[in-house]
């Protein structure tokens, strides 16, 4: 009885102390015009709060220096995302447009098409497994 107990104790603390599966997802960014300001990343797998992460509790927001030529999401969980970038290039923390049409650059996973607004969850997903995963974004700027 007493092995029994011991090996179902065993057990069950082994199960609750196996740690969720996680990774990193990096993101290499080209084509930036100037290394002045920030830039601005949110990932989310939620397609209601992309491109902007407002009001997303699972959304995962970085804002670098506009020198750094790769950002990282630390401690990502496998499942389906999707990423925005922002050149802030003047620092003051929002997308800056002139007659609707962003002043700074921006740029979305997967290189995502830009028709008439940004694009749907859905052309901008990646899959992120256990094992990590690498995305390239390039920057792109209108005005």
């Amino acid at each position: 009885m007493r092995a029994a107990l011991a090996i179902c104790a065993a057990l069950f603390c082994s199960a609750a102390t196996t740690p969720v599966p996680s990774t990193d997802v990096t993101v290499e960014v080209t084509g930036m015009r100037s290394t002045k300001g920030y830039i601005q990343a949110c990932l989310t797998p939620n397609p209601a709060h992309f491109p902007d992460c407002r009001n997303d509790p699972a959304a995962r927001r970085l804002t670098v220096p506009a020198t750094a030529a790769e950002l990282r999401f630390p401690t990502v969980a496998p499942g389906r995302y999707a990423i925005a970038l922002l050149h802030d290039e003047n620092g003051n923390g929002k997308a800056d447009m002139t007659l609707m049409i962003p002043r700074e650059g921006f740029g979305f996973s997967r290189n995502a098409a830009v028709r008439f607004g940004p694009p749907k969850f859905g052309s901008a997903a990646f899959t992120v497994p256990g094992a990590g995963a690498a995305e390239a974004i390039r920057m792109r700027y209108l005005l």
